[in-house]
């Protein structure tokens, strides 16, 4: 099913739940429930959080605590190890 078919779907279900508002009161219920089961995303950052982890990564260089490659085998050996 396409994103357009299930958003037809799901606003075909809610026009039916909208007029019983014990199915409405099961429904926000539920939605809550799924929200909150939700994973997060490890790798999204807000803006302060990017730019503060740039900051670090741009002192531990300055700091000589960088990593440097001088050729892409050694760079893949060096990610393949993680």
């Amino acid at each position: 099913m396409t994103a357009i078919q299930l958003n037809a779907e799901m606003l075909r279900n809610m026009s039916i739940i909208a007029e019983d508002e014990n199915l409405l009161k099961r429904a926000v219920k539920y939605l809550r429930k799924l929200v909150a089961e939700k994973p997060t995303d490890p790798t999204e950052f807000t803006k302060e959080e990017f730019f503060e982890r740039v900051d670090k990564a741009e002192r531990q260089i300055a700091e000589g605590k960088g990593i440097t490659f001088t050729n892409r085998d050694d760079m893949n050996k060096w990610l393949n190890s993680l």
